[in-house]
């Protein structure tokens, strides 16, 4: 079934679920609703067991953890990240440690490809109907209602050609998400002129250039970019470099939680950031995120100032807390 479908429709779950489908934002939202379904609170920590692609091996943990008792709860359930990275001959381990799962516990396979994946066959298509299957591909009517949602939890509206344009396009779920968050700081209607503006600030070459070098550690040559682009335009140059570095800061957030990764369109960066996800944790990576998106609210609300030097002290304010946050052990 649809994500939505399973929302909406709340169906019994019971031994396997697959996540399957191309959205990871919706495969994330998936999992906390399953989660939340089957374990309160207040027992989740003693019943859940979160395993790794990179730790599947033979199974075996697999099949001992899905056959555990719970411990002062109803089930115990058992979570497979990143499955769809896993050779084959681990994806059949992990197919055949499947059937095994006993009556009262529940395993959930995140097998992030097409449901009608042949090379490697889904897990979802294996299972067929002895699992629930959460089919987090994208089509017209799941982006609508998605953006929809967004607008309606952020407090903004949009033109009805932003929603099209949103809806139209072949960007991921999170990169929308992220869009909308930054274009209702700006106001909450959301005009096309808004968004195209805003496509025009993601794409800046030289803004990347300066956000990929500051959190990699490159802190001189990352300076050296943003006073080229203060010296080219005092008054313009900010928005661009911290939405940029939001944008960076926002993978390395992803890349930092368990089993995270990043957008398809951003996977190029994902070698470069993977590492350094690791080393500075998800708290610190989160912390980096929020200082960027901080800096881009204060100029779209004024509380930056009007001088070109007060932009400039700002993004190197930020910069430089990113850059110790970044290079945090």
């Amino acid at each position: 079934m649809k994500y939505y479908d399973f929302l909406d429709k709340a169906p019994p779950i019971g031994r396997l679920v697959v996540i399957e489908g191309t959205e990871r934002l919706l495969a994330e939202r998936a999992l906390d609703a399953i989660l939340d379904r089957l374990l309160p609170p207040d027992v989740r920590d003693l019943n859940l067991a979160r395993i790794a692609a990179a730790e599947v091996g033979d199974a075996s943990g697999v099949r001992e953890a899905s056959a555990a008792m719970p411990f002062l709860a109803e089930r115990r359930v058992v979570v497979v990240t990143e499955a769809q990275t896993l050779r084959a001959q681990e994806r059949r381990s992990l197919w055949d440690a499947a059937q095994t799962v006993p009556e009262g516990n529940t395993l959930v396979l995140v097998d992030l490809i097409s449901p009608r994946s042949q090379r490697p066959q889904s897990l979802g298509s294996l299972a067929g109907r002895a699992a629930i299957r959460i089919d987090t591909t994208a089509d017209v009517e799941t982006r609508r209602r998605f953006v929809d949602e967004t607008l309606h939890t952020l407090g903004a509206k949009a033109e009805p050609r932003v929603a099209a344009a949103l809806i139209e396009s072949d960007a991921d779920l999170g990169a929308v998400r992220n869009d909308l968050e930054k274009l209702a700081l700006v106001g909450k209607r959301i005009t096309l002129a808004d968004l195209e503006r805003e496509s025009l600030v993601v794409e800046d070459p030289k803004a990347y250039r300066y956000a990929s070098a500051l959190i990699e550690g490159k802190t001189a040559a990352a300076f050296a970019i943003a006073q080229e682009l203060f010296a080219l335009d005092p008054r313009g140059a900010a928005m661009p470099l911290l939405s940029a570095l939001a944008t960076e800061c926002a993978l390395l957030w992803d890349l930092a939680r368990a089993g995270g990764s990043v957008p398809a369109r951003f996977q190029w960066r994902e070698r470069a950031l993977r590492p350094i996800a690791r080393r500075i944790g998800e708290r610190r990576a989160r912390s980096a995120y929020e200082r960027a998106v901080r800096g881009v609210e204060a100029i779209v609300t004024g509380r930056a100032g009007s001088d070109p030097d007060e932009y400039r002290a700002l993004v190197e304010r930020i910069s430089a807390e990113c850059a110790m946050l970044a290079q945090a052990r």
